[in-house]
């Protein structure tokens, strides 16, 4: 179930049709200042999310989306409500514009939950937050045309259009300049402030921005995001993580509220003709929209149509239809309420359908991600590749080692030579389409900045990270706040297990746990290197890593690496503590 839907029928069980808990009313102005500051925040949340070279090479449906397309639904969607309802031109035109905007509070959490097709998704994420600006831009220049005199002619609304679009664009490119600034400039922002500084900063240059030309704040907000997005370093990857949350509490905040704004009688009011506007706007203009914009594009047919289908629309949609009500019901105008309810009708209905459907028309078409699985391993070494042998396919290897990627492929397995900490070759590797992640390069120091970086780039990966013995630049409490483990039984010579496997010196055999408490004894803190080397835990079918914080149980298999010239100590180990070697454990017993 999408979220969305659920704070929608929240809003409206707490608000006065229900159990008259909420009354947004009671805010006053405050409700359209709350809304103005949050939308900032979202939008510039979604701007951050932008890939400045994923919407280079989707630059032709992008920008068609958002200009012809977006002329496609306006046109469409007034005719709609003009005829379908018997509405007036000037309030049909407002629906018309105001249903241009998808928007990211429902795209990006519907891709995050669906994994579509790379360019699909980089085309959806675009349209929602671009459109929004072209979205709310235009609806706003309707809604002066409407409310000024009978002589305005089109010459001067189109230089409404454009004088807000470019005014906006300016000011979100001097914002995010100001913002880069005062995140990147050391000590000029204490460590503990840069995220609130950010926030105020953003506040700032959007209220300034709508004072001066009215409505330019959205499209500051994106391209100030845009910009700050696609910086690299620390800072910006805090201010990401922060902004996201943030985000989260906006949109719940805002669902909530505006949905408790809307009477449910207005809604009902609507009946089938309002049913129909809805029907139309899903299984027409949206496919029409679509052909025309992505009409000679490098998007395949089945990509296409699931951009055809999906299309549900957002916060901004729902914020600006409650101000226009507002706006219509202090000039006397009618037929506010009821553009309200049907923006209302819309946003739920496309949440609702679109959100529940989307997966099974995604993986029906052909253009769904499976599900992550499978293993990346940062280490090609010898190590590395008896781990990824043994964990199975499909495994991906990563080193910035050219030969020890070669002897990867040697072996039959998938190795791709670049450094995984950088993003492009992260995704490049296809190491999104991983679920587990392990780190064995003998630097712990990269281990551990790898962990980070999986966490970065796949939240809800495993990842279990090798740290060094005789080298203490990372303590094993480092890898909490990461939700990392350490690899194999704690820390391990690293360098020296993998020359052991290299040249020879060490085997792999499989141990089975036969006693009740079966446990890895270690060596003493001075005695040399280990004889012996848990590495692959068989459990229930399934193969996983021999991490720190994983107990053997009655039954486990284990692979280990045995050390040649100490076998006999590394087999006195493991059988004391309940090990047997596994063709011993599945031998019959032969009575005496």
């Amino acid at each position: 179930m999408p979220g969305i839907v659920v704070l929608l029928a929240l809003g409206v069980a707490v608000g006065p049709d229900g159990l008259g808990w909420l009354r947004p009313e009671t805010l006053g102005g405050g409700l359209a200042a709350f809304v103005s500051f949050a939308v900032a925040i979202i939008l510039f949340e979604g701007g951050m999310a932008l890939d400045v070279r994923r919407l280079l090479h989707q630059a032709l449906p992008i920008r068609r989306l958002v200009t012809l397309g977006a002329a496609v639904t306006a046109v469409l969607g007034t005719l709609a409500a003009r005829f379908l309802l018997d509405w007036s031109w000037g309030v049909s035109t407002l629906f018309g514009t105001l249903v241009i905007v998808t928007g990211p509070t429902v795209i990006q959490p519907l891709l995050r939950r669906i994994r579509v097709q790379p360019r699909v998704a980089t085309v959806l994420e675009a349209e929602g937050i671009l459109g929004d600006a072209v979205g709310a831009t235009v609806a706003v220049v309707a809604l002066e045309v409407l409310l000024a005199s009978p002589g305005t002619s089109v010459q001067q609304a189109f230089s409404g259009l454009f004088g807000r679009l470019g005014f906006g664009l300016v000011s979100g490119l001097v914002a995010g300049g100001a913002i880069a600034g005062a995140m990147s400039v050391r000590r000029l922002v204490p460590e503990g402030l840069r995220n609130v500084t950010v926030l105020a900063l953003l506040v700032a240059f959007v209220q300034a921005s709508d004072a001066l030309q009215s409505e330019s704040g959205v499209l500051t907000a994106i391209v100030a995001g845009l910009l700050v997005g696609n910086l690299p370093g620390r800072p910006m990857r805090a201010l990401r993580e922060f902004k996201e949350e943030l985000t989260v509490l906006m949109i719940g905040i805002l669902f909530v509220l505006l949905a408790a704004d809307v009477r449910v009688a207005d809604v009902g009011a609507l009946g089938l003709p309002g049913a129909l506007v809805v029907a139309a706007l899903m299984l027409v203009i949206r496919p029409v929209n679509v052909a025309v914009s992505t009409a000679g594009s490098d998007l395949a047919t089945r990509e296409r149509l699931f951009l055809a289908w999906v299309a549900p629309r957002g916060i901004v949609a729902a914020a600006v239809a409650s101000h226009f009500a507002d706006v219509l019901g202090g000039a006397g105008i009618p037929g506010g309420r009821e553009l309200r309810a049907l923006v209302f009708l819309v946003i739920a209905t496309t949440v609702t359908l679109q959100g529940l459907s989307g997966g099974p028309v995604a993986r029906l078409l052909g253009v769904a991600l499976p599900a992550p699985r499978g293993w990346g391993i940062l280490g090609a070494n010898a190590l590395g590749r008896a781990l990824a042998r043994l964990l199975g396919q499909p495994t991906t290897l990563v080193d910035a080692n050219p030969d020890h990627c070669r002897a990867a492929r040697r072996d039959g397995l998938v190795a791709w030579a670049g450094n995984a900490l950088e993003e492009s070759t992260f995704r490049s590797a296809g190491l999104e389409e991983r679920r587990g992640f392990l780190a064995v390069t003998p630097n712990e120091e990269v281990n551990f900045l790898f962990a980070g970086r999986v966490r970065e780039l796949a939240r809800e990966a495993d990842v279990w990270v090798a740290l060094r013995r005789d080298h203490d630049a990372i303590r094993p409490d480092m890898l909490a706040p990461l939700g990392a483990d350490i690899l194999f039984d704690g820390e391990r010579a690293i360098e020296l297990w993998s020359l052991r496997l290299e040249r020879g010196l060490a085997t792999i055999e499989t141990w089975q746990a036969e006693g009740e408490a079966p446990v890895l004894p270690r060596d003493p803190e001075t005695a040399s290197p280990s004889s012996y080397l848990p590495l692959v835990l068989f459990r229930d079918g399934r193969a996983r890593p021999m991490g720190a914080s994983l107990k053997p149980r009655r039954g486990d298999r284990l692979a280990v690496a045995l050390f040649s010239e100490a076998r006999r100590d590394a087999e006195a180990r493991l059988t004391l503590g309940g090990w047997v070697r596994a063709e011993e454990a599945a031998a019959p017993s032969t009575p005496t």
